[in-house]
């Protein structure tokens, strides 16, 4: 079974809305388990949800849509996702997400709420898509393996993935970062496991925070996600390429595109981030 698989596997209890897991520390990012993660356990949650109600539509397999709030960071322990199915229409299956966590005092703690929808995205026709950037091959971009060591003993979660950045946008990796507010790069799980479209709502927010490249090295937490899948993806590397035009008030937004092996653009997305400034 992959780490992916593992890391993201829920069980059962006497409630059918609810389902059980354990984040490890192995998927961490700084102090917090790394958003993406938290995601796509949520899908997978409200996946098995709708597979599971003989009421609800089962050709609604993949996620099409999620909208999620990080109310606080996730950390590494037993946690429980509480579904609810909304509507059910012949396009969409639109149901709500709640993770939580018990707190130091016992109470449960509120991590992540998200809305999503499921569809199938078999075949479908594109009409437009946007091109991929030009960039290196993996083979001649810079391997998360050598960023500089403090990076990586904050970064598990980077040990999980293989991750090539374009040389490019890997200026703040040396202390030059460009001021561009671009970052590129190539992704694959470490383990050899296969995009699918639950695990590109974990890719969406995978590389390297792109305040990086506007040299702001402090944290930068998930506020809001906003993330689009608009088809399988093809086996192979994903293409990752981020941006962000808009720096203020101690936020910024951070958008994300990933194309798949063929070049098919496959997911996208727009978050709202904190910035917070080493102190």
């Amino acid at each position: 079974m992959s780490e992916y698989d593992d890391a993201t596997r829920l069980e059962t209890g006497d409630d059918p809305t609810q389902r059980h897991g354990t984040f490890s520390e192995d998927w961490m990012i700084g102090n917090a388990v790394n958003g993406g993660l938290v995601m796509t356990t949520a899908l997978r949650a409200l996946g098995e949800h709708l597979a599971a109600d003989p009421g609800e539509t089962t050709e609604h397999v993949d996620p099409v849509v999620l909208s999620a709030y990080f109310m606080t960071a996730s950390q590494p322990g037993p946690f429980t996702v509480t579904t609810e199915v909304m509507r059910c229409g012949r396009t969409l299956s639109t149901g709500q997400m709640t993770i939580h966590q018990a707190g130091d005092d016992g109470r449960p703690v509120e991590r992540m709420r998200a809305i999503g929808s499921f569809g199938n995205l078999t075949d479908l026709e594109v009409q437009r898509q946007a091109a991929p950037a030009e960039m290196p091959p993996p083979d001649q971009c810079l391997s998360a393996d050598q960023a500089p060591p403090g990076f990586l003993s904050n970064a598990k979660f980077l040990d999980r993935l293989d991750l090539r950045l374009d040389p490019d946008t890997a200026g703040w990796a040396l202390g030059k970062p460009s001021m561009r507010g671009v970052m590129r790069g190539w992704l694959r799980l470490r383990d050899g496991r296969e995009p699918d479209t639950t695990l590109l709502m974990l890719a969406l927010d995978a590389l390297p925070p792109v305040a990086f490249d506007l040299g702001l090295f402090g944290w930068t937490p998930t506020l809001e996600f906003t993330g689009h899948v608009r088809r399988r993806p093809e086996p192979g590397w994903l293409q990752v390429t981020l941006g962000s035009d808009t720096l203020g008030g101690g936020m910024m937004e951070e958008d994300a595109m990933i194309w798949d092996s063929a070049g098919n653009l496959v997911a996208q997305s727009r978050q709202l981030c904190g910035v917070r400034t080493p102190r």
